[in-house]
């Protein structure tokens, strides 16, 4: 009997420990009653009914990294290139992930492979180089949708390496090179177009003051013309006046300025070296300072 109450006892206990169920943080078991899913276990400490019921599967509940292996792709315009990526994802329904489909991680990244190869076999080398957030986006959406019935969200896939054949890699470095000379080129000719421009615009400045300039003198030469013709049209003026008043003085000063007029003609030819002076040119002289008393005749006049 003592022998049966042990048996009983240790039996007890042992099914109460196969009764306990500690999940950790992070993940959920899935139970099963005579094989059958029944429910989820949550983290912390849970009960089973031992024999009857089973824990299925343990299955993480947190974000994962899945990679993608390398694989070559053909892109619309007929280049291969070599694809790496990698996949972020959670498991949000357990029963699913486990029951749905079988061999959750080879199923995605089977998935994910074979929609890399369609998104870019549908775009050129150029767009897959050049748009690479449009890319996972698209693998993004369509990966996701396909894996909602696991139980599965796709939080994120991202191309690692897009890598072109090396003969592919050549051209386009030589491509880049004639593209960056030829921008220099431009540039370099803009630049001599502008200091043309700036050149024309200076000489056409310059020019437009010269011009400027030569009116300012043309005006003042015209001014002090003007002046000069006044104060000779007054001298004529007072000449004629004093001649009518029958002052010898007016008629020599007259007759002296005509004579002085025309030997300055005279001596200003090209054509003349050596100027002679009349014999009479002493009475000229003397007949020029007549002047002054002309002047002080006019003076007094004035006065008076």
């Amino acid at each position: 009997m003592d022998i049966l109450v042990y048996v009983i006892v240790g039996f007890a206990l042992l099914l109460v420990f196969l009764g306990v169920k500690t999940v950790p943080q992070g993940y959920e078991y899935t139970i099963t009653r005579f094989g059958k899913f029944d429910r989820n276990l949550v983290p912390g400490l849970r009960f089973i009914v031992p024999v009857i019921e089973a824990v299925g599967s343990k299955v993480n509940m947190m974000e994962q990294v899945l990679d993608i292996p390398e694989q070559q792709v053909i892109s619309q315009d007929n280049a291969t290139v070599t694809i790496d990526a990698v996949c972020f994802y959670q498991v949000i329904d357990a029963a699913k992930a486990v029951y749905e489909v079988n061999d959750l991680t080879r199923a995605m990244q089977n998935l994910v492979m074979t929609n890399i190869r369609t998104v870019l076999g549908s775009m050129d080398l150029d767009e897959t180089l050049s748009k690479r957030d449009q890319i996972n986006a698209r693998i993004l959406t369509i990966v996701d949708e396909a894996t909602n019935p696991w139980g599965v969200k796709v939080t994120r896939i991202e191309i690692k390496d897009i890598l072109p054949p090396k003969d592919l890699v050549d051209a386009m470095a030589q491509q880049m090179k004639a593209e960056r000379i030829k921008r220099a080129q431009i540039l370099e000719a803009e630049g001599e177009k502008r200091s043309q421009i700036l050149k024309a615009e200076g000489e056409k400045e310059a020019a437009i003051r010269e011009a400027e300039g030569e009116k300012q003198a043309a005006f003042l030469e015209a001014e002090a013309r003007e002046r000069l013709a006044q104060a000779e049209a007054k001298a004529t003026q007072m000449v004629s006046q004093a001649i009518a008043q029958g002052d010898v003085q007016a008629i020599n000063y007259f007759v002296a300025q005509k004579y002085v007029d025309a030997l300055k003609d005279i001596a200003s030819a090209p054509n003349e070296k050596l100027v002679f002076m009349p014999l009479e040119a002493s009475s000229v002289i003397g007949a020029i300072g007549g002047i002054g008393e002309l002047a002080k005749g006019a003076m007094k006049a004035n006065k008076s």
